[in-house]
């Protein structure tokens, strides 16, 4: 049986170098009917909570350290009881957002995550941030990729702790080695696929 996925979406404030902007973000939420793990806990718990709708929250998994992606995870965290899992090496963004608080555990390339009868697949991709990581449901062929990428090409490069030629070196070494019709869940807007991206992308 294919897993649970549930998409929420919530809107708030991205900062970085001083800039604020205004975001849409796609909160992803991956088990079944009973547990259920949380990837990238944004702006409001609140939401989060009624996709949730009473089930065991097993973790709630940091793609990266930006303040769009955690800024809910610590009061999500307190209401479920819930772990939260970040990339060490994203600690400094962390830590921004949440200077008194460490996060629970680390994400680390080749963990692997259970929930419910479903695996869940870690892939360090830095480049967008030095800790990026995507999450790869490989029995139901799903990708969820953060701000690694997007429909339309690689998240955004060009600010601090980020890397144009570090973030496409993980797409193209570790994403787009996975098979084409990979459906890519995002951390903002539509969904896309392997495929697609792999014919897009400008390599330089």
């Amino acid at each position: 049986m294919a897993a649970r996925i549930d998409r929420v979406i919530t809107s708030g404030i991205f900062s970085l170098d001083g800039e604020d902007f205004n975001v849409d973000n796609n909160v992803w939420l991956i088990g079944d009917d009973d547990e259920v793990v949380v990837i990238d806990a944004a702006h409001d718990h609140d939401p989060i909570l009624q996709g949730v709708d009473g089930r065991k929250v097993k973790a709630i998994i940091c793609t990266h350290g930006h303040n769009d992606h955690i800024n809910a995870a610590g009061a999500l965290s307190d209401e479920t009881g819930a772990p939260i899992l970040l990339h060490p090496d994203d600690q400094m963004l962390w830590e921004v957002e949440y200077p008194h608080r460490r996060f629970d555990d680390s994400l680390r390339d080749g963990l692997k995550l259970d929930v419910g009868n479903h695996q869940i697949d870690v892939l360090h991709t830095p480049g967008h941030s030095p800790g990026g990581c995507c999450l790869h449901l490989a029995g139901d062929g799903v990708l969820f990729s953060g701000d690694t990428l997007f429909h339309g090409g690689p998240g955004a490069t060009g600010r601090s702790f980020s890397s144009y030629e570090v973030i496409v070196e993980s797409i193209t070494r570790r994403l787009f080695a996975l098979p084409g019709a990979t459906i890519v869940n995002t951390g903002h807007g539509d969904s896309t696929t392997i495929a697609d991206e792999d014919a897009r992308l400008e390599r330089g």
